[in-house]
């Protein structure tokens, strides 16, 4: 048996899909039996990069007419026109096509400009009704084959919880240890604590007993503050705090909340503490932006962007005194501002923000963004940079900064947006993961791109790290959440790795509200972030048999 594969592009809609992601490769798996299934909720998956100019400005590009065919026995591949953002012909490609290979239809490897005589057959194009996409070109794949990358590609659901009948305990600690399976529709499972009612047996009485057990998952509304961006949840000496860019006082001033759990941070009435006012006496008069916090060498930190009279954001830090509270203004050193590894400032007509620490087994690291010539002809577009720093003194880099990303493909450069940004990181089974925003970040195009390297890697090595094509989460990928970005990471209290973000509540909106969620990771460990609480496990209550020996 066997399934089609179709990739095509879909039409440009300036008001919900605009050029930027219409013209990108789309795919979707058919069959007699399913019908058409677009794959990745209909959002593209392969976006071909942009170029930079003499001028060191971004030419936005999209493709046109994909096609799908097969290589050899293992790969096949895709390839697209390259066309200027509006449609037009790109001269400078003209007779070559862009061409990805892959085995899978999962991972792809961007190959470059081939001619279409190098390419060899092309597969016979076709042209079927499928909402209002079009349908270019596609391939019969094996069922396996097709299945396996369509579940890939599929919103991720919890289906069961698994729990032992019956077990044989001898003590109130070893019932404890009994844990749940949550299983999930792509094949991943995780084990989960189970708060067992026990408080009526005695477990020095042989005997058998049937109790409950309730399986508890953090559940975050959307939105949860409204006029903010940036969220940040960080915990410290037994309380949770909340730090982000106030929207709502127009960007002035690093305000704090604190309370006992996470939940706390949102309730009605909680106390927003002034760390750091508005002062020109200082330089601190405008976009107070994305303050993080970070533990750096033992000691506590704030990094974060602010304008002196003059706007322009630059990175800067301010570090907790020993044994402080964090909510009082006079618990935090003056503001130092970042510098190269020769004194000199970061930047000085260009901006810095969005500054954010990583550690890996190599060393220590800050990436930030950086533009030049802001809102001009001349405009850069922001791109993320990585720097050294040693622990004892962070806000003075160790190495010149290194170029990590540009907003190349589409997805990034929506409109005009030419924007990397927001840069938040974790590791998980001995990779380092950093997040990043691309296109507006107060708009439904805000969309989270995903750096990949090993923890063992010299992260100063542009060649150590993976970019992905495609965005681990956008305005497709959870209902009701428009422009999802500017994420930040934290552990929760049940050891699950939790995402917070800012997004809109519809697609017209610019108001930044704030959002929390579970990171899901596939079986294979790779991180997926688009699990809606709707499709993950709710609270739910179990029951287990026990015989105490």
């Amino acid at each position: 048996m066997a399934k089609a594969i179709h990739v095509y592009t879909r039409p440009v809609d300036d008001a919900c899909y605009p050029e930027g992601l219409a013209r990108s490769v789309h795919f979707a798996c058919s069959s007699e039996v399913s019908g058409d299934i677009p794959w990745n909720k209909n959002y593209g998956i392969l976006f071909v990069h942009g170029e930079i100019s003499k001028d060191n400005t971004i030419i936005p590009m999209g493709i046109k007419d994909p096609c799908i065919f097969r290589i050899d026995d293992k790969r096949m591949g895709i390839a697209a026109r390259r066309v200027l953002e509006d449609g037009s012909p790109d001269e400078t490609t003209a007779g070559k096509l862009m061409l990805w290979e892959t085995e899978d239809l999962i991972s792809f490897t961007e190959k470059g400009f081939v001619t279409c005589e190098s390419i060899g057959a092309m597969a016979a194009s076709g042209s079927e009704d499928a909402g209002d996409s079009t349908f270019s070109s596609y391939l019969e794949v094996p069922d396996e084959l097709a299945d396996a990358a369509t579940l890939y590609w599929s919103s991720i659901k919890y289906t069961e919880t698994v729990i032992p009948e019956r077990v044989t305990i001898g003590s109130l600690e070893e019932l404890e240890s009994v844990k749940a399976k949550i299983r999930y529709s792509d094949g991943s499972v995780r084990t989960k604590s189970v708060k067992w009612n026990a408080d009526a047996i005695d477990f020095s009485v042989p005997g058998e007993y049937r109790i409950e057990g309730v399986i508890d998952q953090q559940r975050f509304d959307f939105p949860l503050a409204k006029g903010y961006g940036d969220p940040v949840i960080f915990p410290w000496d037994d309380k949770w705090y909340y730090i982000s860019t106030n929207d709502n006082l127009n960007d002035i001033g690093i305000y704090v909340r604190e309370a006992e759990d996470v939940h706390g941070l949102f309730a009605d009435g909680v106390i927003e503490h002034l760390i750091l006012p508005f002062d020109p006496k200082r330089g601190f008069e405008q976009t107070f932006w994305a303050p993080e916090f970070h533990v750096i060498g033992g000691e506590l930190y704030i990094l974060f962007a602010v304008s002196g009279h003059k706007w322009g954001p630059q990175c800067h830090l301010m570090k907790l005194k020993k044994g402080r509270p964090i909510i009082e203004e006079d618990s935090w050193e003056d503001p130092v501002r970042i510098v190269r590894k020769n004194g000199e400032p970061l930047a000085i007509d260009e901006i810095t923000l969005d500054m954010t620490y990583v550690k890996n087994n190599a060393g220590s690291y800050m990436i930030w963004s950086y533009r030049e010539n802001i809102a001009t002809p001349l405009d850069s577009g922001s791109m993320l940079y990585i720097a050294s720093v040693d622990e004892d003194a962070p806000w003075k880099l160790t190495s010149e900064p290194v170029l990590l990303t540009r907003p190349l493909y589409g997805w990034e450069n929506v409109s005009g947006t030419i924007n990397n940004e927001g840069p938040n990181h974790f590791i998980s089974d001995g990779m380092v993961y950093v997040t990043y925003s691309g296109g507006s970040a107060n708009r439904y195009t805000y969309a989270l791109g995903l750096l990949t390297a090993s923890v063992d890697d010299d992260l100063l090595n542009p060649d150590n790290w993976h970019k992905s094509i495609t965005p681990v989460l956008t305005f497709y990928s959870v209902d009701g959440e428009f422009g999802p970005g500017h994420n930040a990471f934290y552990t929760n209290e049940d050891g699950e790795l939790m995402i917070s973000y800012h997004g809109e509540t519809d697609i017209g909106s610019s108001l930044r509200c704030d959002g929390i969620r579970r990171v899901h990771f596939r079986s294979d460990g790779s991180p997926y972030f688009q699990m809606s609480k709707e499709e993950d496990i709710r609270t739910e209550k179990v029951y287990i048999t026990i015989c105490i020996r």
